[in-house]
């Protein structure tokens, strides 16, 4: 499958997003690039280029995603997102200037970056890559988020509230992909009705579905 690149506008792209298209934090960057209709290039960078010197050299941590605006390197995908937030749709919605409604953002961006890494997100890694963590665990924080965004959705149209903002972009693909962790969503309606609201915002493109493995063979 190709990796994501949009060119909205005629002209060679300023901004070069450097990740892989089946990770959620890098997903949700491509979300608000597209969203803000700016024209990148994407540069696929799987784990060996992410240890060779010209990678490291954007990110000594080695990890995705990275964003070249100009002459400017950005890497950890919270922070692009504030950036490109603030930079080119200054006093819009995606993240307010007003004190309290930013802090309601920064809230479910703190959430993004703990309890949806460390439950769903990790529990993809180890379902379909085998990432040597503890699934019962991941499982575990992934219940707890999720009966917590339920009930905050059941009063809420969006994460931060009444309007799509960086919060909804960041949370977005590794709640949607949490079966791909063998994390079923069908017990929160709530969720599943605010994946599908973000999921028809303008200009909205779906992270990759990764391969499942097989289930183990059941011993008879």
């Amino acid at each position: 499958m190709n990796a994501p690149q949009v060119r909205l506008h005629t002209g060679k792209p300023r901004i070069t997003l450097y990740g892989t298209e089946f990770s959620g934090h890098v997903h949700r960057v491509v979300l608000l690039l597209r969203m803000l209709e700016i024209p990148f290039r994407f540069v696929s960078a799987p784990d060996e280029v992410r240890r060779s010197p010209e990678f490291l050299r954007l990110n000594p941590l080695g990890q995705i995603p990275v964003l070249e605006d100009g002459s400017l390197v950005l890497a950890d995908s919270n922070a692009i997102l504030v950036y490109l937030a603030r930079r080119y749709a200054p006093g819009g919605t995606w993240m307010p200037e007003e004190a309290l409604a930013a802090s309601r953002v920064q809230r479910w961006l703190s959430i993004a970056a703990g309890e949806l890494k460390y439950g769903p997100a990790t529990a993809r890694l180890i379902t379909v890559w085998n990432y040597p963590a503890d699934h019962a665990r991941a499982v575990e924080i992934a219940g707890r988020l999720f009966r917590f965004m339920q009930m905050h959705l059941g009063d809420h149209p969006y994460l931060a509230g009444e309007q799509a903002s960086l919060a909804d972009l960041a949370c977005y693909a590794y709640t949607a992909r949490a079966p791909e962790g063998r994390i079923s969503l069908e017990p929160y309606p709530a969720v599943r009705g605010w994946l599908a609201r973000v999921e028809a915002l303008p200009r909205f493109q779906a992270m990759p579905r990764a391969a499942l493995p097989r289930e183990p063979a059941s011993a008879s």
